[in-house]
C-alpha cells in the first residue's frame, strides 16, 4: 500500500502531466509546432513575428543606464558557467559508470531554442541563449548533484529545504537510524534501474 508521501509523489508528477497538457494548447494557440525538436511556426506567424520585433537601436534607447552598466558583470559568469559545466560532466563520466548511475543527458536541461524567436533583436536572442544555457546548466548540475546525493547521502535534513531535487522526496528519514543502512541500498538500486 503506498504512504502519503508516494501518493503526493503521484499527484505531482500527474499535476506535471496536465501542465504539459495545457502547455500543448498554448503552442496551438500561438501557431507552432515540434517538429524533430525543432520549432516549426507558419509563415504568417513568422512574418507577424518579425514586424514586432524592437530593431536594436530603439531597444537600447530604451535601456536604463545601470541596467546597461550591469551587463559586463552579468556576462562575466560565463567562465565560472563554462568551468562549472567542464568539470561536472567529467566527473560525471568518470565517477558514475563506477557507481552505476545512469549519466544525465545535458539535452534534457540545457535547451537553446529562443534565438529563432523572429521578434526578438539580436541583443535579446544573445542575452536568451545566455539565459538558456545558464539555467540549463544549473538544472544540469543540479540533477548531477541529485543522483550523487541519492547515492552518498541520502538522508532528508532536519528542517525544510526549499527547492530540493526531484529524488530528495525518497531520502530516508532524518533520525531513522535504522532504516538507514537498508534505505541506502534501495535507493542505489533505484538509481541503477532509472532510465533517462
Amino acid at each position: 500500500m503506498p504512504n502519503s508521501a508516494e501518493n503526493l509523489l503521484k499527484r505531482i508528477r500527474e499535476l506535471q502531466d496536465q501542465f504539459e497538457a495545457e502547455l500543448a494548447k498554448r503552442r496551438e494557440a500561438l501557431r507552432y509546432t515540434l517538429k524533430n525538436g525543432r520549432v516549426v511556426f507558419d509563415d504568417e506567424t513568422r512574418r507577424e513575428h518579425r514586424a514586432q520585433r524592437v530593431r536594436l537601436m530603439a531597444f537600447l534607447r530604451q535601456t536604463r543606464p545601470l541596467v546597461a552598466l550591469t551587463s559586463p558583470l552579468i556576462y562575466s559568469l560565463i567562465i565560472p558557467f563554462v568551468l562549472l559545466d567542464l568539470f561536472v560532466t567529467v566527473y560525471q563520466a568518470v565517477c558514475f559508470p563506477i557507481y552505476e548511475i545512469p549519466k544525465v543527458r545535458r539535452r534534457d536541461h540545457i535547451r537553446i531554442d529562443r534565438h529563432h524567436l523572429a521578434y526578438l533583436n539580436g541583443l535579446q536572442k544573445l542575452n536568451c541563449i545566455y539565459c538558456g544555457y545558464g539555467n540549463g546548466l544549473i538544472s544540469y548540475v543540479r540533477e548531477i548533484a541529485g543522483r550523487t546525493e541519492a547515492y552518498w547521502c541520502p538522508i532528508k535534513h532536519a528542517a525544510r529545504v526549499d527547492g530540493a531535487h526531484d529524488h530528495y522526496a525518497g531520502f530516508i528519514d532524518y533520525g531513522d537510524g535504522e532504516g538507514f543502512e537498508p534505505g541506502v541500498e534501495r535507493l542505489r538500486k533505484a538509481l541503477k534501474d532509472q532510465v533517462k
